[in-house]
This record gives C-alpha cells, sequence and structure tokens, in this order.
C-alpha cells in the first residue's frame, strides 16, 4: 500500500492553521490498539444476564414445539422468552407506519419467513447457560418448500427501489438507437446474495428503569433508533438513552433498529434486570440484512465510430415475503455514459429470507460490475482500447437527467490512474501477457460513481472563558475515523487548535446528527458542526465589535476573522483579541451556537452531485488451475475536498478491497431445499486476507466543488466498491480472453471455459 503522508509536518501545520486536509493520525487510535475503547459487547452493568437467541432451522413454516421445560430446567436458566409470553408492545412489529420503517421479527407469532429467523429467547446468568438452553429448546416444525432464487416463482415490478427512486426510468428511444447501431451487445450478469460481516456483530445492553430504557448498542443512527424503539414499546424517545461511541464496522447493517436488537430490551423488561445479547457470526445471516442476489441484462448500442446509441440496462432481484426493500441495481446505468437512449428497469422475486437492506454501494455496486463488464464487451466488439472508449462516451451532463454536473473530474482519474498504472503498454487483445512464472496477466479499468448525498443533522458549540472549546453532535464512528474528521471541521469552525477543544459523539442525548450512512455523513454531519461553529464566533464577533473597550470596536460580524483562539480585524491583524477576554469582559462564563446540516433543494435540483473515479486492475491467473490472484490495484478518486487524507485513503482502500472481494470471494451459497445459508461462517464465506491484496493505492484527485455544501465535500465511503469489482472481472478477461458473466469468478468459469 502506497502511502505520502508525512505526519510530523502535517500535525506542525495543523497546530498554527486549520486542520481541515492534513492527514492526523485517529484520535480514537491508542483507545482501539490498548483495548480500551468500549464497544457495547464490552459493557458489564452490576446484575446482567445473558440472552441467546434460538433461530429457525428452516425457511418457511411454523413452530410446532419448543422443548421449554428442559431449558428451564438446565442450571443457571432464569427464563424462556417465545411468542406465549413475550412482554407486549405498543406497535405491532409487522405494522407498515412508513416506507423507511422495516418489519422486525419480535416473537410475534409461531410463523417462520426465513432460516436464522428468532423463534425464543433464553435468558441465564450465563452465555454458557444460555446457550445450552437454546439448544435444549429441540424445536419442531410445520415445514413448507422454500422458496429461494431468482426464478423462485412470479416476478412483479416494483413502483420504487431503494430509497424511492422509481423502478423504471427512461430517456430516448432505445429500440430505436439499437436498430441504428453499427456493433450491438447483449449479455446477463449475475451477483449473489452477499452478506454483511463486520468484526462487531450486533450487540446490545439494556437496562430498564421504570419506564427509563439505557442501551448500549451499535448504531449508524442513533436518533432513529431511539424514535423506533420508543413507538414498539409506547415510551417517549427522550426516556431512551443510546449509547453508541465505537462500531466494529456497520456497512449499513447497522443503520436501522434490528430485531435482534429489539429482542434483547423485551428480554431485559421481560425479567426486570440488564441483559446483553450478542448475535454469533452465524446469525448474522439473516434478520439483519443482506445484499440480494441480481440477474442483470444489458443491451448497449455502439455507431461505427465507437459512440453509444442505446443503453438498456434491465435488473431481476429478490426481496423477502414480508417487506420491500429492492436492490437498485439498474440505476448504475444513469450517470456514467454519453447514450442519447437510456432505460433503466426493475422486476423482484419473493423469497423464504430475511429483508435485503443497504449493504455498502447499494445497487451502484452490484450494478457497476455488470455496467462495467458490458462496457468492455461494447469496447472489445469495436476494437477500442477500454480507456479511449470510455472518454469516447464520457459524460458531460448526467445522461439520465440533462442535468450539468456540480463538479466533474473524472478525466483527470482516468489520466493520473492510467500514467501511476502504466495503462499504455496494455495491449488490446487477452491472453498477451504473461509473468516469469508463467502466469497469464491481464489489466482492466472500471470507471467509480457515488452520489453524493446529504440527510439531516444538528451540532452544538461552545466556547468558554478559559479559551477553550466544546463541540457537541451525536455523530458515529464506524471505524472510519468520524471523530478525527469531525474534530477537524470542529476545530477549524471554532478557529481553534485541536488541543483546545474538546468533540463530544457517539451518545444519543447530543444533538441529532442524522444517519452515517449513503456516503453522507461526513458532508451532512460536518456541515452542521461547521454552522454551529459559525454561529458561536458570530455571537462572540457581536460581543466584541459592539465594545467600545475592544480593539474591534466597529468592524462588524464580516470584518472579524477568527483563528487560534483570537479574534483579527480582517483588514489590521495586529488588532485582536482572545476569546477569553471578550467573554470576560462581558461578564459571560460561556457561549453557545447552534448548527444544522441539510441539503439545499434547489441546488439539488439543478444539479447532479456524485463523486467519481477509476480503478485499474492487474490479476495474475494460472493457465492450468484457474486461480486468480490480485496482484495491483489503482485507484483514482475525485471526491470534493478532503478534510483527512489518510481516513480518506483508508476509506478507498477498503472499498477497493470490497470490490476484489465482489468480483473474486464473496457469496452466500443457500440449499435450494431447505432455504438454509451453507457457508454462514468466515471460513466458507471467502472475503479477502492481505495476501488477496499485496498492492492497493489510491490517488486523491484535486476537485472543488462550490454547489455540493459549503465545505465542498462528497463522500468517499462507497465509490470504491463501485469501480474497483468491475476493474478485476475485466481484467481476469484479458488475462484469459474468458468473459464470466456470474459472479463471484471461480476456477471453475475458467478451467472449463474455451476462451473467446
Amino acid at each position: 500500500m502506497t502511502s505520502e503522508i508525512n505526519p510530523t509536518q502535517a500535525l506542525a501545520h495543523a497546530r498554527h492553521g486549520s486542520s481541515i486536509g492534513q492527514p492526523l493520525t485517529r484520535r480514537d487510535g491508542i483507545l482501539k490498539v490498548t483495548g480500551k475503547a468500549r464497544y457495547a459487547a464490552d459493557n458489564h452493568p452490576a446484575g446482567m444476564l445473558y440472552a441467546v437467541m434460538a433461530v429457525s432451522s428452516v425457511a418457511r413454516g411454523r413452530v410446532t414445539f419448543l422443548d421449554i421445560r428442559a431449558a428451564k430446567a438446565h442450571p443457571g436458566v432464569v427464563d424462556v422468552m417465545t411468542p406465549a409470553n413475550r412482554p407486549p408492545l405498543a406497535t405491532d412489529p409487522d405494522a407498515k407506519l412508513h416506507p423507511f420503517m422495516f418489519r422486525l421479527d419480535l416473537l410475534q407469532n409461531d410463523l417462520v419467513r426465513y432460516a436464522n429467523q428468532p423463534i425464543a429467547v433464553v435468558i441465564a446468568e450465563t452465555l454458557e447457560a444460555a446457550t445450552e438452553g437454546a439448544t435444549l429448546l429441540s424445536p419442531r416444525y410445520e415445514v413448507q418448500p422454500a422458496r429461494v432464487g431468482l426464478d423462485a416463482g412470479d416476478s412483479f415490478l416494483p413502483p420504487a427501489v431503494g430509497v424511492g427512486n422509481p423502478g423504471r426510468v427512461e430517456r430516448g428511444d432505445v429500440e430505436a438507437g439499437l436498430a441504428a447501431a453499427a456493433h450491438r451487445v447483449e449479455a446477463t450478469y449475475e451477483t449473489p446474495s452477499q452478506y454483511h460481516n463486520p468484526i462487531e456483530p450486533h450487540a446490545i445492553v439494556a437496562a430498564w428503569d421504570g419506564d427509563a430504557l439505557s442501551i448500549d448498542t451499535p448504531s449508524q443512527g442513533m436518533a432513529m433508533a431511539q424514535g423506533r424503539i420508543a413507538g414498539l414499546f409506547g415510551i417517549a424517545p427522550e426516556k431512551i438513552h443510546i449509547r453508541s461511541p465505537f462500531l466494529g464496522g456497520g456497512f449499513g447493517c447497522k443503520g436501522l433498529v434490528s430485531g435482534p436488537q429489539v429482542l434483547g430490551i423485551l428480554a431485559a423488561r421481560m425479567v426486570d434486570r440488564p441483559v446483553k445479547l450478542v448475535l454469533r457470526r452465524e446469525q448474522m445471516f439473516g434478520p439483519v440484512g443482506h445484499r440480494a442476489p441480481t440477474r442483470q441484462a444489458l443491451r448497449i448500442g455502439v455507431d461505427s465510430d465507437g459512440g453509444l446509441t442505446a443503453l438498456e440496462h434491465h435488473a431481476k432481484t429478490t426481496s423477502s415475503t414480508f417487506d420491500d426493500f429492492f436492490e437498485p441495481a439498474a440505476d448504475a446505468s444513469h450517470t456514467l455514459y454519453a447514450s442519447p437512449a437510456i432505460v433503466t428497469s426493475h422486476e423482484v422475486v419473493r423469497n423464504d429470507t430475511g429483508t435485503p437492506l443497504f449493504m455498502r454501494a447499494p445497487g451502484e455496486a452490484t450494478g457497476s460490475i455488470a455496467l462495467e463488464s458490458a462496457i468492455d464487451e461494447a469496447a472489445w466488439a469495436v476494437g477500442m482500447d477500454p480507456l479511449a472508449f470510455r472518454l469516447k462516451n464520457y459524460a458531460e451532463v448526467e445522461p439520465i437527467s440533462g442535468k450539468p454536473f456540480s463538479s466533474k473530474a473524472l478525466r483527470e482519474c482516468y489520466a493520473k490512474g492510467a500514467e501511476r498504472f502504466g495503462w499504455s503498454g496494455r495491449p488490446l487483445a487477452p491472453r498477451q501477457m504473461r509473468d516469469e512464472a508463467g502466469f497469464l496477466v491481464g489489466w482492466g479499468i472500471g470507471t467509480a460513481t457515488f452520489p453524493a448525498l446529504m440527510f439531516q443533522a444538528e451540532a452544538r458549540a461552545v466556547l468558554r472563558r478559559d479559551g477553550t472549546g466544546v463541540m457537541e453532535s451525536g455523530t458515529h464512528d464506524m471505524g472510519q475515523g468520524a471523530w478525527t474528521a469531525f474534530a477537524q471541521i470542529a476545530a477549524d469552525s471554532l478557529g481553534l487548535d485541536l488541543e483546545q477543544m474538546e468533540f463530544k459523539a457517539g451518545s444519543s442525548d447530543l444533538p441529532d446528527a442524522g444517519i452515517a450512512g449513503g456516503s453522507a455523513h461526513t458532508a451532512t454531519a460536518g456541515m452542521a458542526i461547521h454552522n454551529a461553529g459559525a454561529a458561536v464566533i458570530a455571537k462572540l464577533a457581536d460581543l466584541a465589535t459592539a465594545d467600545e473597550r475592544s480593539p474591534l470596536f466597529g468592524a462588524g460580524n464580516a470584518g472579524v476573522v477568527a483563528q487560534g483562539g483570537r479574534l483579527f480585524r480582517r483588514d489590521d491583524d495586529s488588532r485582536s483579541e482572545s476569546y477569553a477576554e471578550v467573554l470576560a469582559r462581558a461578564g459571560l462564563a460561556e457561549i453557545e451556537g447552534r448548527g444544522t446540516g441539510a441539503a439545499d433543494p434547489a441546488t439539488q435540483s439543478a444539479y447532479a452531485m456524485h463523486a467519481h473515479g477509476a480503478v485499474f486492475a492487474e490479476v495474475r491467473v494460472d493457465p492450468d488451475l484457474g486461480q486468480v490472484r490480485v496482484s495491483r490495484l489503482v485507484g483514482a478518486f475525485a471526491a470534493g475536498r478532503v478534510i483527512n487524507p489518510r481516513l480518506v485513503q483508508s476509506q478507498f482502500y477498503g472499498g477497493m478491497i470490497w470490490g476484489a472481494s465482489f468480483a473474486l470471494h464473496e457469496r452466500a451459497v443457500v440449499d435450494p431445499r431447505s432455504g438454509r445459508t451453507l457457508n454462514a461462517d468466515l471460513a466458507e464465506y471467502h472475503i479477502p486476507v492481505n495476501a488477496d491484496v499485496p498492492s492497493l493505492e489510491a490517488l486523491m484527485i484535486e476537485e472543488h466543488d462550490p454547489h455540493v455544501n459549503a465545505l465542498g465535500i462528497k463522500g468517499v465511503g462507497e465509490i470504491g466498491v463501485t469501480g474497483s469489482a468491475g476493474a478485476v472481472a475485466n481484467a481476469v478477461w484479458h488475462a484469459t480472453g474468458i468473459r464470466v458473466r456470474r459472479f463471484p469468478i471461480g476456477i471453475d468459469d475458467l478451467v472449463a471455459a474455451v476462451p473467446d
């Protein structure tokens, strides 16, 4: 992995000016490496009991028997929670009160809707006793045939996919464009089910005190969880205190409160003692979301000069039988390539699985590997270099909407990435390169994009008489370093050095920071923090400039700038005074300001807002065994203003690794007879290790975006997945001459196939 960061220089610069843009080391790093960072499951309140879920071993049917007597007789077991004795709820967990609320399995009846569905909870004095008690329940079932897979039954056309996106979008006449094309590519690609597997599984420690509830649990959206729990239990949200200072990864599965987390709260209410419930690894495969499988059909028309005449992208996917989340895979074709005619559409098949949910780059990850593979196939059909073909069809405006981009430095990404990778040395035809060991070598490219989103957030800033400051916002750090980036924004907005400022986060009693998802958290909460700092500085400037005793008197608010704990006149920086002096003269111990962060509807409607990138991949393939290794990945990304290059680089690395995983490793294998996941562990559910990604390089391309928000921030958490998966798939074709359209690419796809 390549790094050009000089932390010593960065820290020195941060002490004398803005820390934004500096590659500072993570503020939480020492806590984590020394084991002092307290995650949800590390909490052990006095009198705590342990809860373990018993889960269904069938995918469809009804529970007809549980041996509750045997479980209760086990030493240490305190109680067993089943549909017969579960504490009551104020709201039906199957009620769909609004589209962004998903149905939960909370032992409301004896129906089984998917494998690994919770069917009972055993509560005991020890984890071992609870685990053994769950085993002793020995459930029996009335079983019905499981419906799994893309061909499990009748499909339907969803009115919306993702978060309210239209299920079908059309611009221009695709059929006419295909008829006029000199070359046509028609291909179908398949992606598998994938399951969230953060290092930290879902966990909760819940304690009731009357109708007040205290919770330690990993959450990407504490305020949303607070509201959902409040509705289920019929209590006011302010009666619920959620602590979530650290998350061991989220990737979307911790964005909304899950059924197992609520079961932990119910268990605590049932026994009137604190209860801890932590999912086992295999229990992550079912009740907490996943990425649904897809079958994607693309039709592309190209004229004799290599220009696109039409692009059609149709995605078939699955969802659960009882809720509605539809992977928006075809939407990946809306933004990247200029075509006079584009149509994207979706269809859905109901499966006996848990409900799919957001998983890192939902829609874009699944859709882009198909789109980028098809674009490469089109380039080969017209005899063009894949990069040249992409540049030929470069979109100057967003193709589907016609909107101008708020900023777009994708050309620079292509150029810088290709230069660093050495792309000019790539032969056009496949199977032309070998290494010294005789392995086939292939080079591939993939274009990366992800929308620059913003949600809503709040923050509170305080300046104290002693010259220090506090910034408060209930932000979420999933492990990506958000604590550090937000502290940098806070210090900049308050005009303080980092050492002079305290940043408070990770608790629901702080201002609502919204949800950490959609690569939008830094932009959203960052703008709230920035605006809170600006608000308190404005109040301080008003005090100073209205006071005849101040050297800043008469300067006006706009005539003052804050830096290093002091206010300076813009027109004469020799005239200044410290925050402490201003507050002391005003007789104030502290001064407060509040800020919000949200998208500007007018700007959102006027511009298409996206981050962009280009990823170049090198693979080596054993010609006899078909074994594939990624030997190099080089990505170049333009994502607006970079708050902390060190953290952003790490995010790009994580996305690129996930892209390689998508192309070569990651797949849930489902038994069509039982509907059970056969590889529900990290031994058989393959994810990359260090040996699978020996060389990573991420280049940050400078990009100024005056429209996306005042700070110019775009998200970086998901974009790295979207280009990398396609780049690896295209490199495998270039190495072998075999176009694999079912992912992940396996040995059997290459050994038995004949090169094109």
